[in-house]
């Protein structure tokens, strides 16, 4: 490696890199403030170039996250995790990055409520406009 090229801890704000290996993908916890710039870093200066996917799991205590991401070009996967507050689950949008992100974000926001702030047009995707609460949530109500 030569001197001048960026590693993917070279990614992370200090300390942060620490992935935890799933099915062979590395598995990174970040916070919420810090998703922006790794998200630029991973795209501007390691080529991940393809956002797979963008979820969200209900852990009841919290709201995680995750980001799929994909190096075409070495075939690179790593995910990103961020937990985030179960009442207020509010994290940045990543559409400036990867343009794929507007609709799989409209979709977590549809379905988890996860609101992404910087998003074009965070309106209901999947649901009509005017439906209350988010389905996928454990705590959710099912009208009658």
């Amino acid at each position: 490696m030569r001197g001048d090229e960026i590693t993917l801890k070279d990614c992370f704000p200090d300390g942060l890199y620490a992935p935890t290996d799933i099915f062979g993908i590395a598995n990174c916890k970040i916070p919420a403030n810090a998703l922006a710039d790794v998200c630029q870093k991973l795209h501007f200066d390691l080529g991940f170039n393809y956002l797979a996917d963008i979820t969200a799991i209900d852990c009841q205590d919290r709201i995680e996250v995750v980001y799929q991401l994909t190096n075409l070009s070495s075939n690179e996967k790593i995910a990103l995790r961020v937990d985030l507050d179960h009442e207020t689950p509010v994290i940045d949008s990543v559409v400036s990055i990867w343009k794929g992100a507007d609709l799989q974000e409209r979709e977590v926001y549809d379905l988890m409520g996860v609101v992404f702030s910087g998003h074009p047009n965070l309106t209901r995707i999947l649901l009509p406009s005017d439906w209350e609460g988010y389905p996928l949530r454990k705590d959710y109500v099912i009208p009658d």
